[in-house]
């Protein structure tokens, strides 16, 4: 354990790590989402891969204890249970391509996952049809394999409600119930394919304690009066985190 301990202090970037997933926490406690937004493109400068996608799930699942029971009673359970069952039936196939796709095309993949959904939500993009139970579970297995394979457990949930008419606590409160049962899956699927390590368990418990701590300062800040407020620090925010997560700034690209 302390030669474990070790490697996770001299781990790269840690310092910006730290700081990057203190921050997120603030925007997830009071949207209830953004967390791999800005996580991810950070991580995947200083980290392989899979270990960004462990670390933000491993994290994701301990952010559960702030966030869930308020959630809980304010969610349409029905319409997230959709959401989720779908989702954890694709997992497998995202982190299948995970472990097949070489890093950078990853990373990639997680900066344009991360910028169409900023574009469309910052463009106003909004749909005003009823969604019924074949496409909430189209909308969860989308959200499944993006999950596995990037981290991004969010993008494809967080489109489908912010283009929505749903009031922000409802869409807050149904985000994090779909996310993190997302979350849960991910870390099982990691965890049976080999994925996860004592490493990166204690690493993910260190990076819990800012995390923890600024979850909880965002919930406490949140007030559906200040929704417009909430939504602009949060695209500002993710907006730039992915510029720069960008592989471009790697040695001059």
């Amino acid at each position: 354990m302390p030669d474990t301990l070790d490697a996770v202090l001299a781990t790269p970037g840690l310092p910006w790590l730290l700081v990057t997933l203190a921050g997120a926490g603030i925007i997830r406690g009071f949207t209830g989402f953004g967390t791999a937004l800005i996580f991810v493109p950070v991580a995947g400068i200083f980290l392989a891969p899979p270990q960004v996608v462990a670390l933000i799930t491993l994290t994701g699942v301990a952010s559960m204890a702030v966030l869930l029971p308020r959630a809980w009673g304010q969610a349409d359970r029905r319409e997230s249970g959709i959401l989720g069952l779908a989702a954890a039936v694709t997992v497998p196939l995202g982190v299948m391509a995970l472990q097949g796709l070489d890093a950078v095309t990853v990373r990639w993949i997680a900066a344009g996952v991360t910028l169409v959904t900023l574009g469309a939500l910052v463009a106003g993009w909004r749909y005003t049809g009823r969604v019924r139970a074949r496409g909430l579970a189209g909308i969860g297995a989308g959200a499944g394999i993006v999950g596995g394979m990037t981290g991004l457990t969010g993008p494809v949930v967080i489109l489908f409600y912010l283009a929505g008419r749903a009031g922000v606590q409802s869409v807050r409160a149904n985000t994090i119930l779909v996310l993190s049962a997302l979350d849960v899956v991910i870390v099982g699927t990691l965890l049976l394919r080999g994925v996860t390590d004592l490493y990166l368990l204690v690493l993910a418990a260190v990076l819990c304690v800012p995390y923890f701590i600024t979850t909880m300062i965002g919930q406490a800040l949140f007030d559906p009066a200040h929704e417009r407020l909430y939504r602009g620090i949060a695209y500002a925010v993710i907006f730039g985190a992915v510029l720069t997560g960008l592989p471009i700034w790697d040695n001059g690209g």
